[in-house]
C-alpha cells in the first residue's frame, strides 16, 4: 500500500491535489538527504481535502531544489485517493489521522502502513515530526501537543502561541510520534488562503534549520495553553443543518465564529425541532458521555450551563458527520 522515494519527481513541485494520482500511486513516504542526518518528518493530506501542507512542502523544494536541505527530510503524503476528489476521506476509506499506531480501530491495511512509517523513522531516529491540517470552520492558527514537555511547547511556539493539549481522539499522527520525538499538530485555517501556505512553508523551513530544541522551561507568558476537554457529535439519526430549514436540530447560522472565544453560560447554539428528544453526544477524555453537564434543551433549545470554548466548529455538514460537531475546551495551567 505504501510507496517509499528518495527523489522527488519533477511534476510533483506543481501538481494540484486532484491531480497527485497521476503522479503518485497512492500514499508515499519520501526520504531526502540533508546536513544534518537525523530527519525532520512531516505528513500531509492526511485529510484529502487539506492541501495547504502540500502546497507548503511543494513551495519548500522549489527553496532547496538547487541547494542542499540543511536537515534530512522525510514527508509523508496521504490518502492521494481522497485528494483526487476533493474530500476527507471516501465513504469506505478509515480516517487517515485516526488509523496511527495507538489507535482503538481494527487492523487494517491503513494501520499497518501507519506503523511501518512510525517503526522507519523510529530507526531513522527521526528530529522532531510535524502534522499539518486545516479547518473548515474560522479558527485561528494553532498548534497542537500531546504531551506537556519542554521540547514540545517549543516546537509547537515556534509556529503559533495558542497550543492546544489533546489526549483524544486515539490514532492520530501526532500522538503516534510522541514517544520517539518532539511532535505536533498545526492547524493552519482554511483552505485557499495563500497566508496559510506561507505560514506553513516558513514553520517547515525553521524547524528544518534547528540544531536542536530548547529544553528549558517556555516563559507562560509566550503562549496560550488550552486542554481538550470533551469532543461533540450529533447523533447518528439526527438530522441538521445551519440555514433554517426544517431538521431535527437548527444551528444558529454564524455558530463557527464562537470558536477559540470563552462562552458564557445561557450561549444559545441552536433550536429542535423534533417531537423525540435529541441531544447531543458529548464523550470526555475518559470515554464518558457528559452532554446533560454541559447543555441544557428547555424551551427546545440548546444552551450552555457553563463556560465552555469551543474549536473546530464548522458549517461543513459532510465533515460534522466525518469527524465531529466541535470539540471543547479549558484554559490549561503550564
Amino acid at each position: 500500500m505504501l510507496t517509499t522515494l528518495t527523489e522527488v519527481p519533477e511534476k510533483f513541485l506543481t501538481v494540484d491535489s486532484t491531480k497527485l494520482h497521476t503522479i503518485l500511486t497512492g500514499p508515499t513516504l519520501f526520504h531526502l538527504e540533508g546536513r544534518h542526518k537525523e530527519p525532520l518528518f512531516v505528513s500531509t493530506l492526511l485529510h484529502g481535502n487539506e492541501t495547504t501542507g502540500l502546497q507548503a512542502i511543494q513551495k519548500l523544494l522549489i527553496k532547496y531544489k538547487e541547494q542542499a536541505l540543511p536537515r534530512s527530510f522525510s514527508f509523508f503524503i496521504g490518502n492521494v485517493k481522497a485528494a483526487q476528489k476533493g474530500l476527507r476521506r471516501l465513504e469506505q476509506q478509515p480516517d487517515y489521522n485516526r488509523t496511527w499506531p495507538g489507535t482503538e480501530q481494527a487492523s487494517s491495511d491503513e494501520t499497518m502502513m501507519m506503523q511501518q512509517i512510525k517503526d522507519d523513522m523510529r530507526n531513522r531516529n527521526v528530529f522532531a515530526s510535524i502534522d499539518i491540517h486545516n479547518n473548515t470552520g474560522l479558527n485561528p492558527h494553532y498548534a497542537c501537543i500531546n504531551k506537556c514537555e519542554n521540547a514540545f511547547f517549543h516546537l509547537a511556539r515556534l509556529f503559533s502561541r495558542t497550543i492546544v493539549y489533546f489526549t483524544r481522539p486515539l490514532g492520530v499522527q501526532s500522538q503516534a510520534f510522541a514517544d520517539i520525538c518532539p511532535s505536533v499538530t498545526i492547524e493552519c485555517g482554511q483552505v485557499g488562503e495563500r497566508t496559510s501556505v506561507d505560514h506553513a512553508f516558513e514553520y517547515i523551513d525553521a524547524a528544518l534549520h534547528l540544531s536542536e530544541l530548547p529544553q528549558h522551561p517556555i516563559v507562560k507568558q509566550d503562549i496560550d495553553l488550552f486542554h481538550t476537554i470533551a469532543i461533540v457529535k450529533i447523533p447518528e439519526q439526527a438530522s441538521f443543518s445551519f440555514n433554517g430549514k426544517h431538521c431535527h436540530i437548527c444551528f444558529d447560522k454564524n455558530i463557527d465564529h464562537m470558536n477559540f472565544k470563552e462562552i458564557e453560560t445561557g450561549t444559545r447554539l441552536g433550536k429542535l425541532h423534533s417531537e423525540q428528544p435529541i441531544h447531543l453526544n458529548v464523550w470526555n477524555n475518559d470515554g464518558i458521555n457528559i452532554g446533560e453537564e454541559l447543555f441544557d434543551y428547555s424551551n427546545n433549545e440548546i444552551r450552555t450551563k457553563k463556560p465552555v470554548m469551543p474549536a473546530m466548529l464548522t458549517l461543513n455538514e459532510k465533515v460534522i458527520r466525518q469527524d465531529c460537531l466541535c470539540y471543547l475546551m479549558e484554559r490549561y495551567p503550564l
